[in-house]
């Protein structure tokens, strides 16, 4: 029997139950995905739970908000690019070791390459909405595959701390004083147009966006969100975070088992 499960506050929301049942049940594993509601104060929760992942109780964890960055004390090692983000999404043990890696960044590029039919060449220009968790990830991933990286923020601070954390790369830096744009890519991480505020949206209204832009959401719920489906009334492709929410969970998911995530499986369970 595989245990597995997922930490995070709240978790109501979570999809990762049934993301996680469909793979296993597509592999013909026997196994279980819990949900772990754990209050951002509460550090001896993390440890009595990470301790049951080194005990062998548990095959895997992931982590969402708010311990993303919480649990990295607790590991013993983290993977290259969990250190570079400076988050962890996803643990487990190897070695005798806890480990704490991040598939986020790889879950994103994958699913935007899958969703733009790879239409990106090389250092194309794109706009990080948000400097958050979220936007470690996406930064990183961005940054790494030579993507010229623009990061706008509310608080210009909270930008500048991430911009220190990928100090080897040229990021910039701005507002969300907005003028017309003309980057190949916009990406929000903020949580804007999240539900059950649909109705809003991290740029501002008529914004004229260049005909070539392609617009990526990580908010997957609603389906569609409203920078989404403005984005398409302009006549621009766009997407929401729904892929990268499997992706991410597909790699954690072969990283925990060893088998092959079924993907198609996994977003059937979901849709």
């Amino acid at each position: 029997m595989i245990q597995l499960g997922l930490i995070g506050y709240p978790l109501g929301h979570s999809l990762s139950p049934k993301i996680h049942a469909a793979a296993l049940n597509a592999c013909g594993l026997e196994g279980t995905y819990s949900l772990f509601p754990i209050h951002p104060e509460d550090k001896q929760g993390l440890k009595d739970l990470l301790a049951r992942v080194r005990t062998g109780e548990f095959r895997g964890l992931n982590v969402t908000i708010p311990h993303k960055q919480n649990v990295i004390e607790l590991m013993d090692e983290l993977t290259p690019t969990a250190n570079a983000i400076g988050a962890v999404n996803t643990i487990y043990m190897r070695e005798n070791k806890l480990i704490g890696d991040n598939t986020d960044a790889p879950g994103f590029l994958a699913d935007l390459k899958r969703v733009s039919n790879s239409s990106f060449i090389f250092h194309h220009s794109a706009l990080v909405l948000g400097a958050g968790g979220s936007a470690r990830a996406v930064v990183y991933a961005l940054l790494n595959d030579g993507w010229n990286v623009t990061l706008a923020a509310r608080r210009i601070e909270q930008a500048q701390q991430l911009a220190d954390s990928f100090k080897n790369y040229e990021l910039h830096i701005t507002t969300f004083d907005l003028q017309p744009l003309t980057f190949d890519l916009i990406v929000n991480t903020t949580p804007l147009g999240m539900t059950p505020n649909i109705e809003s949206s991290p740029l501002p209204e008529n914004l004229s966006l260049s005909s070539n832009t392609f617009v990526y959401d990580l908010v997957y719920n609603p389906r569609e969100t409203k920078l989404v489906r403005d984005a398409r009334a302009q006549g621009l492709n766009a997407s929401t975070g729904l892929g990268m929410l499997i992706e991410q969970a597909a790699l954690a998911f072969e990283t925990w088992t060893g088998a092959n995530a079924d993907r198609i499986a996994m977003l059937q369970a979901v849709s």
